[in-house]
């Protein structure tokens, strides 16, 4: 039996860490917000009441938080993972973050004598509840091979990419392939409706063809029923793509498409739309196009 820390028990890492205490693991949670622990607590593991407490037996410790600073607070405060997990303790990040960032977080934990990994993952709040994400991992080799019975637990596809950060970067690009899918689908449920196309006859077709993509199968329906309760939000996608135009920038690589979907993701939000799924990005597109009702 692996004692694992679970830290960040939102709309991914509880069916994360609930999976992981299913596969046999004894599982200990901690989130800001006490109530999110219950799934897990009612599964059959148990709550924290801080990251001190929930990392101090842990052997893996499992971080799903929202963003960079988020990271480098839980593993570098006070009551964070470095001044409080046992050496030899194997750090997985599942958040999505700076790639720079997370290079720096795994040379400061081997300095205090741990092990990390960076391992963002796609899929989505499906992919997390039906545990069959696809996970990046960057770090080193006899890492991510320890880390296999828990990666496999969450996750379906689990591919090494590389050293530390580089988990991140490949993360970056799957951000990018994702968000121009969302737009261009969006961009096309919004013409195929202009023209009174009966639009979920058209999303079978496209979808059988060329056009075909994981996003039309997962993300049309909730265009065309107008439903967008977040398994992935707006603001999270933003958030994503700012780290992926500052990484492009560093690499000297331009992205015009990332770039303008960037800015569309802006759109949504200053629109108020960030708390809804990425797939509300549809609600931009109507108002640009004079749709809006």
């Amino acid at each position: 039996m692996t004692r694992i820390a679970f830290i960040g028990l939102g709309i991914m890492g509880s069916p994360m860490a609930v999976h992981l205490h299913r596969a046999g693991n004894a599982v200990v949670g901690f989130n800001r917000t006490p109530a999110k622990a219950q799934p897990l607590v009612a599964a059959g593991g148990t709550a924290a009441g801080s990251i001190a407490e929930a990392v101090a037996d842990a052997d893996v410790v499992a971080v799903m938080v929202p963003d960079t600073p988020d990271v480098v607070e839980v593993l570098t405060g006070d009551d964070g993972v470095l001044a409080h997990a046992r050496p030899g303790t194997l750090v997985i990040d599942f958040s999505t973050i700076r790639p720079d960032v997370t290079a720096d977080l795994a040379m400061r934990a081997t300095a205090a004598g741990l092990r990390m990994l960076d391992a963002p993952v796609s899929g989505g709040q499906a992919g997390a509840q039906n545990a069959t994400l696809s996970i990046m991992v960057g770090g080193a080799a006899e890492d991510v091979q320890a880390a296999m019975a828990v990666l496999g637990a969450v996750g379906r596809t689990i591919v090494h990419v590389g050293p530390a950060g580089a988990g991140q970067t490949v993360k970056a690009a799957n951000q990018l392939i994702v968000a121009g899918h969302i737009a261009l689908l969006a961009e096309a449920v919004i013409f195929l409706e202009a023209y009174g196309v009966d639009t979920a006859a058209a999303v079978e077709v496209l979808g059988g063809g060329l056009a075909g993509s994981a996003v039309l199968n997962q993300k049309a329906r909730k265009m065309l029923d107008r439903s967008f309760e977040p398994g992935f939000r707006i603001d999270l996608h933003h958030k994503d793509l700012g780290i992926l135009a500052t990484a492009a920038r560093e690499a000297g690589v331009v992205t015009p498409l990332g770039a303008a979907v960037g800015q569309l993701m802006a759109a949504a939000r200053a629109g108020g739309d960030g708390a809804l799924d990425h797939s509300g990005l549809l609600r931009t597109i109507e108002r640009l196009s004079g749709r809006a009702t």
